[in-house]
């Protein structure tokens, strides 16, 4: 299991596309993904987990991978966090 810290950098205009890229973006792995904000944790392939995180520009986040391919979905996801618009 590998976790990995990050702070979420997105336009609020964009945000709901952003959120649907990532649940596309965590879906193709298959280990498990989490996001953690605070003490909630939330499945980073489902809609409405991610959602009911209340995430915002500048929140931190905890990304947490745990699979084969952990080290792929960890680095992918906390990737498109930091920087979704690239």
């Amino acid at each position: 299991m590998l976790t990995k810290t990050v702070v979420f950098r997105c336009d609020e205009a964009l945000q709901m596309k952003v959120v649907a890229v990532l649940i596309q973006k965590a879906s193709v792995f298959r280990s498990s993904v989490w996001l953690a904000r605070g003490d909630r944790r939330a499945n980073a392939k489902s809609l409405l987990g991610v959602m009911s995180l209340g995430i915002e520009n500048l929140a931190e986040l905890t990304v947490t991978a745990d699979g084969d391919d952990e080290n792929e979905a960890i680095e992918a996801v906390s990737a498109y966090l930091s920087r979704p618009e690239a």
